[in-house]
């Protein structure tokens, strides 16, 4: 991946090459930056932000819309003028506040949306107090280039490996074991803070898509393109975000691996699974109401009985074979490689860490 620029403020070094992408990635060496500072507006921020980065904005939304407005329909040299003295205001409760415990060899990087005033004010400032301080160049819009090319324009040059399985196959949790073995895993839904289904949403909402983007991302950088790389079986969209077009892509080719457990036991790992749901009644029945447009009325009304019964487990049953097994199974593609079946009897930690060994064997033997 082609690096982002950053130039020094206060003279003593040239500009040189960073690979903005790499900043929180443990794997790589250390970088010659302690804190990365987005000074964007909270709401540009909340909608991403380079990873690793703390947001300390120099200007507020509403300062920024009313700098903006005056800018445009009144004055341009007011607007700068309204402007500086904002930045300034802002700067110095940011060094009285966050900044306060800093020593003198501390090393920002600041970035702003495209490298402009915003972030070479703060900058500035910072650099007088004496820190080494840089600004990326270009600002967030350079970055923002970097994501784009990974994920829109280029194909992926990683060999990924497809797990999938029906809902309640314990997909997650088998991933994140293969993690904790030393695989190569995306977690796309735990990116996406959503498990990818009607029930699937978690406390605290998705990410923005480009936030969602961005820590893909992040993770894509990180992977030896030599290993394979073990992915979820997913649809192009997990919740409301979705996937970008050189995942999706590499996605649909492929190989796969397949889980496959007894009904029984995928119903009991779903009430496990899904604690927020049998737990808040009025959440599950509005859950079980979002799935009207797809199954006949009698069959709605017998899942809302079983679950004000606490049936939870015949409930879930009745979930996976009327709806999520028809609806999400998957064909094989012409140029889908079968790799082979995993059979787990039972969704315990020691099958799953059983399982999590044959998946990814069956992964290395491939090419």
């Amino acid at each position: 991946m082609r690096p982002v620029r950053t130039k020094a403020i206060d003279g003593t070094a040239d500009s040189w090459s960073l690979p903005v992408m790499a900043y929180t990635l443990t794997s790589l060496p250390p970088l010659p930056f302690d804190t990365v500072i987005d000074v964007r507006a909270p709401s540009e921020f909340a909608e991403d932000h380079m990873p690793g980065a703390i947001n300390l904005p120099v200007l507020s939304d509403a300062e920024r819309a009313r700098v903006g407005t005056i800018y445009v329909r009144q004055d341009r040299f007011l607007a700068r003028k309204i402007g500086a003295a904002l930045v300034a205001r802002n700067a110095a409760v940011h060094i009285e506040g966050p900044l306060a415990d800093k020593e003198g060899g501390w090393r920002p990087l600041v970035y702003c949306w495209r490298g402009g005033q915003r972030s070479g004010s703060f900058a500035s400032i910072l650099s007088q107090i004496g820190w080494r301080v840089e600004v990326v160049e270009g600002g967030y819009r350079s970055y923002r280039r970097l994501v784009s090319r990974l994920l829109y324009d280029t194909p992926l040059p990683h060999r990924l490996v497809l797990v999938d399985g029906g809902t309640g196959t314990g997909k997650t949790q088998l991933l994140q074991r293969m993690a904790r073995d030393g695989a190569q895993v995306i977690d796309l839904e735990g990116l996406a803070r959503h498990r990818g289904s009607n029930f699937g949403g978690w406390d605290g909402g998705q990410p923005a898509q480009k936030m969602f983007e961005s820590h893909l991302a992040q993770v894509v950088t990180g992977l030896d393109p030599a290993r394979p790389v073990f992915v979820e079986a997913e649809s192009s969209s997990i919740g409301r975000v979705k996937l970008p077009p050189a995942l999706w892509q590499a996605m649909g080719t492929a190989p796969v691996v397949r889980i496959e457990v007894p009904l029984s036991a995928r119903a009991r790992f779903l009430t496990t699974t899904y604690p927020d749901l049998t737990a808040d009644a009025a959440l599950l029945e509005r859950r079980i109401e979002s799935l009207k447009p797809y199954h006949p009325g009698d069959r709605i009304a017998a899942w809302h009985r079983l679950a004000h019964e606490g049936r939870y487990e015949t409930l879930a049953e009745g979930l996976i074979e009327a709806h999520y097994d028809p609806r999400y199974r998957r064909p094989g593609g012409a140029e889908r490689v079968e790799l082979g079946t995993v059979a787990v009897p039972e969704l315990t930690e020691a099958e799953i860490a059983r399982a999590a060994e044959r998946v990814m064997a069956l992964g290395e033997a491939k090419g």
